[in-house]
Order: structure tokens, then sequence, then C-alpha cells
């Protein structure tokens, strides 16, 4: 009997050692050493064989003005939001990696693409769902498409050999974390077997230049599970993030050879699958009958695109003891900044007082430039006052009290403007420069919170 080869992973990073220590000394995390089987493979023996004569290509130095680059049309999906995301479409070659929470929507999102890929044979490869399973969720969708197939099934050796047979376009792998390969003898999921997988896939995608997309599980703390090298070895990595409670889902990527890291897409998930968002503004905005206090419409950017959402505040004395600071959807270490600055620059008396603060629609926001809005909100709260529904505000408050520049503040006056507002509320700093005669809207520039609200109420 052959002895059993092992040896240890770090989980985190996917370092490997020799024996089990304590504190990995790459990424300096602690106990997070794991024992795993391991058996290398054969000399020559390979996951993924090209067909061909058999024959290796032995590569050799080129000169990089040498090198012969035909440039390949992205494949636009019919989904704009993912297509923007993407940069514009899907590239062919490339290994694009998907995570989110459980239920979000990752495999519906997948699916969905495959059905609506027309001319394009889809290969949906699912190691967690039946065949059946996934034909009663594709039932539930409007997309059809004769040349998606299915497969269920976990081993990769058994996955290449129907690639080999069915020549698809495209595949799909749902998801990473539940495939193995024979060449390692460790648990489906473990650092060893993800990275092996995913190595035999990228070899696949590159000599192949098919497009592989991977879905991914993460960890409690939000992030890809499996080693960090996972992340490096792919082209993309998208992250689908939302209220699995709330119909809205956002897509990101935080990491992409191929296009900007700074767009996002925005879905709404129905019975159907996930519609996508053309004028998310408009849906982020509450309509109401009547004009309330703590509401104010703040312009903020997300990567690329301009959004106007809703900040609700409500500002109450505290009974209890010690008051309340509440926050949803927005970072609770930048609104207490804020209330101090109202209470050292405005005079606000607001120690004694609950503060609760959310943004509407179930977003998580971290841009600057709504901390004018939130102010706004506050005060409209704090007197009592309703702020106008026709004015948004997008400006930056200093611990000074001044409010100061944000970027992209053309983008925002035209998102206001689009939407219908009349006014909209900016540092006096920020439009220098700019030409503000193209825009219909009214542009309020102030200097300081003083400023603001003398003209607000």
């Amino acid at each position: 009997m052959a002895k059993v080869k092992t040896t240890f992973f770090c989980q985190n990073c996917g370092v490997q050692s020799p024996k089990w220590i304590g504190r990995c000394p790459a990424c300096g995390e602690w106990n997070t050493y794991v024992e795993e089987i391991i058996q290398k493979e054969e000399t020559g023996k390979g996951s993924w064989k090209p067909q061909g004569t058999g024959v290796k290509k032995t590569n050799s130095p080129q000169k990089i003005a040498e090198v012969n680059y035909e440039a390949q049309a992205r494949w636009v999906t019919g989904d704009p939001e993912l297509d923007r995301v993407l940069g514009g479409g899907i590239v062919p070659g490339s290994l694009v990696l998907i995570g989110g929470e459980p239920g979000i929507g990752k495999s519906t999102l997948m699916l969905q693409i495959a059905l609506i890929l027309k001319g394009k044979t889809i290969l949906y490869v699912s190691g967690e769902e039946s065949e059946a399973q996934i034909k009663m969720r594709a039932d539930r969708m409007e997309a059809k498409n004769p040349d998606c197939y299915v497969l269920s099934e976990t081993n990769t050796q058994q996955i290449f050999q129907q690639i080999e047979v069915l020549n698809p376009d495209l595949l799909v792998i749902d998801s990473i974390q539940t495939l193995n390969s024979q060449y390692v003898e460790s648990a489906a999921g473990s650092v060893s077997q993800v990275r092996e997988c995913t190595a035999e896939l990228m070899k696949f995608a590159k000599e192949t230049g098919t497009p592989v997309f991977l879905i991914g599980h993460i960890t409690k703390d939000g992030s890809i599970a499996g080693p960090k090298v996972l992340e490096h070895m792919v082209d993309t990595v998208l992250q689908f993030e939302g209220d699995r409670h709330l119909t809205y889902r956002i897509l990101r990527t935080s990491k992409n050879r191929f296009g900007s890291t700074l767009e996002l897409g925005i879905y709404e998930m129905r019975a159907e699958g996930l519609r996508s968002v053309a004028n998310p503004s408009e849906i982020l905005l509450t309509q109401r009958e009547e004009v309330l206090n703590g509401v104010a419409i703040g312009a903020m950017m997300e990567g690329n695109r301009p959004l106007l959402i809703e900040i609700q505040s409500l500002v109450s004395p505290a009974t209890y003891g010690t008051p309340q600071r509440s926050s949803t959807g927005h970072d609770a270490k930048r609104l207490n900044m804020l209330l101090a600055v109202l209470e050292k620059r405005g005079g606000m008396r607001l120690g004694q007082q609950d503060v609760f603060l959310n943004v509407a629609g179930g977003l998580r926001v971290d841009d600057p430039g709504l901390d004018l809005a939130v102010c706004a909100s506050l005060i409209s709260s704090y007197e009592d006052t309703p702020v106008s529904e026709h004015i948004s505000f997008a400006g930056e408050v200093g611990l000074g009290g001044e409010i100061r520049a944000v970027s992209r503040i053309e983008n925002r006056i035209a998102e206001a403007d689009k939407l219908g507002f009349k006014k909209i509320m900016v540092s006096k700093y920020a439009v220098k420069g700019l030409d503000l005669k193209k825009f219909k809207i009214e542009i309020l520039q102030v200097s300081k919170l003083e400023e603001m609200y003398q003209l607000i109420f």
C-alpha cells in the first residue's frame, strides 16, 4: 500500500507548509492551517488535453512587438447590466468568478444568461442541483435557448470528457467549491481542490478560447471561500450583493483585466428571474403623497453611475438613558461625525437625542457626497420642517462645517436634471469651470452649513 502523502495548507491564503504552524507567515492569520491529503500528478498526465496530434508545443520568448494579436469582439449577452460590469460583454477565453450570499441569485443570473445567449452552445454544469431541478428553475424564466445543455457532475475529468463531445461556446460551473479532481485526494471545497480545479478550468479556457463562469461560495465575513489565490487566478471577480429579503441586487466588480472596476449593475428579483434596472434612481426614490420631514434626496456615485437615493432620518428626545445612534445602509462612524459637526458648528443640541438614519431601497452607501443630504435630513427631522421634494443635494461636509467639492459633480447634476428636480445644492468650489447654462436645473452654491440652513429652512 502506497504511503499517504499529506501537507498543511493555510485556509486563508493557500500557502503550503510541511508541518502545522500556529501563525501563517504569509498572511499573518492564526490557526488557519489544516492537514490535507495530496496526490502528485504523474508526469505527462494532465486533466485537460486539447485535441490534436499530441505533440507538445515548446514556448520560446518573443519580442512583444512581434506577437501576433487578433482583436476578438466581445460577446454581447443581451443583459445590459452584466455587459456594463464586464466592460462591454464577455471576452472569449476569459475566466470569471461570481460570488455572493446564499440565495442572492447567483445561479439564477448564470442560468438566465445561458438561456438568453441565442446562437451559442452553452454547457451549464451544476454540482449542487440535478438536471430536473435546473429545468424547474428554467421553466420559470421567459427566455428559452435550445442550445443550452445541463450536466449534474462534480468530477472535473468527467466534465472535460463531456466538453470534448459537446464543444460548448460557454461553460458555467455551479459551483467551484463542489468540484473535485482525481489528482488531489482531499475533500471537495478544500484549498488544494479549489486551486487544482480552477487551474484545470483556466488551462481549458486559455487554450480553447472558451469563456468560463465560476460561481463561488463566500465565508461568513463576505469574502470568497477558498484560497486567496483563487481570485488572483481568474480574470474577473464579480460580487453579487443585496439583502435577499429585498427585491434589488447589485452586481459589482472588484477585479477586471478587461475593463473598469468602477461599474456596477442593478437588478430586480422577480418570480420569473432577474430584471435589469435601466434607471435605478426612479425606483429608489419613494413616491409619496405628502411631504414628510426628515427626508432628503442625495446625488451619489456608484462607480461611474450616478444615482439619486432617499435619505431618511428620525431625531427624537432620548427617553431611556444613553441616546441611541442607529444607521442602516450608511457608515455609523460617519453619522457620528456629522452629528458632532452639526452640534459644534451648527449649534444644534443633539447630545440628548435618539438618531436613526436609513438609506431607502436597501442599499449600502459610502459616498462622502451624501454628507450634505444626510445633514439636511437630520436638520429637517430635528426642526420638524420638511425639505422640498424638488431639491437634491451633493456635497461633502468637513469638520469645520464647510461644504467641500465632490467628484463627478457634472454627472450628479445631470442625473438630477434628468429626473425633473428643480434645484440641486452643491459646493461652490465644485462648479468652477463647468458650463452651467446647459442644465435646466437651478444650481444652489453654498460653502458652509449655515448657508444651506438659510436657503432650505
